[in-house]
């Protein structure tokens, strides 16, 4: 997908999908700071760029050996 495509905000389902990860494990993950959210009324959304950081921060963590 080219970035003018790209969306820049995901409903959790979305991210869910994105990161294939579990509900549970991805509001886990938001409660711990790992994966940053906004809200927008009462919808939380995941900016484009916090699961690009979430994904940047498991390689990092990877190539030092931590587990994830």
């Amino acid at each position: 997908m080219d970035d003018t495509a790209r969306k820049e905000l995901y409903r959790i389902p979305e991210a869910m999908r994105l990161l294939s990860l579990s509900r549970s494990v991805i509001y886990e993950l938001i409660r711990s700071g790992r994966l940053h959210t906004v809200k927008e009324g009462r919808t939380r959304l995941v900016p484009a760029r916090a699961i690009t950081d979430y994904v940047a921060l498991l390689e990092r963590e990877s190539t030092r050996g931590i587990a994830a």
